[in-house]
């Protein structure tokens, strides 16, 4: 089991948590301005699009989520 260090283990969790969506956010975007493709995916007209916005608004609403959850 791991130790609870209190502060530091909120702040390390927040930073890795933060850190997660900011790449998720990147991705997603890569993805819809065409920029990050999947080889032999790329091909399917749009599906590059909506994975993409997929991709923003599941992190953007897991986002939301988990700062309502930390507010209760």
């Amino acid at each position: 089991m791991a130790k609870n260090n209190g502060g530091l283990t909120k702040i390390v969790s927040f930073i890795a948590w933060l850190t997660g969506v900011i790449v998720a956010l990147a991705v997603g975007s890569s993805l819809i301005t065409g920029i990050l493709t999947v080889p032999y995916l790329d091909s399917i007209p749009y599906l590059m699009d909506l994975a993409g916005w997929v991709v923003v608004i599941a992190t953007v609403l897991g986002a939301v989520l988990a700062i309502i959850d930390a507010l209760k």
